[in-house]
């Protein structure tokens, strides 16, 4: 799916809203899928992409985080650590399967179906230009404002 466009979609936005990709050409887009609201690595990745929003924004550049939680839990999630962007409930695995990140991991010895921690960049054409997979929390919301700066030359 690298250098490919990626197709339209939409799901279920915090704040009330509607994410549709469409509505994001002439931006830069980081979509970044994570396991589960309100567990440690996930809320340092948000934070971290937090701290960090006013950079990505000077570049043109929105964040949104997706896990399979419900809205009501993104919703808590977002408010309680202050996120600045929107977290889309993708609880029917759509922007899942298209990006393709639900694999098998073990959890305390059982192998269960979750969220490979991922990150993924579209331009402002809607072409899928970067991905990180199995992605480390430390470090990572630096490391994709770092590649997204360089877009905006």
């Amino acid at each position: 799916m690298l250098n490919q466009p990626v197709p339209d979609f939409q799901l279920p936005a915090t704040s009330g809203n509607t994410f549709r990709l469409s509505n994001y050409l002439g931006k830069t887009v980081v979509i970044y899928f994570y396991p589960k609201d309100s567990t440690p690595g996930c809320t340092t990745q948000g934070v971290q992409f937090r701290d960090t929003y006013a950079q990505f924004q000077q570049h043109n550049t929105e964040i949104f985080g997706v896990s399979r939680d419900s809205l009501k839990s993104h919703e808590n999630f977002k408010a309680k650590f202050t996120f600045p962007f929107e977290l889309l409930a993708d609880t029917e695995e759509l922007a899942c399967s298209l990006f393709n990140v639900i694999k098998m991991k073990n959890m305390y010895g059982k192998q269960v179906r979750g969220i490979e921690r991922s990150t993924f960049v579209i331009d402002k054409n809607g072409t899928l230009i970067k991905e990180w997979r199995g992605v480390k929390v430390d470090g990572h919301a630096a490391e994709v404002l770092n590649f997204t700066q360089t877009l905006s030359v």
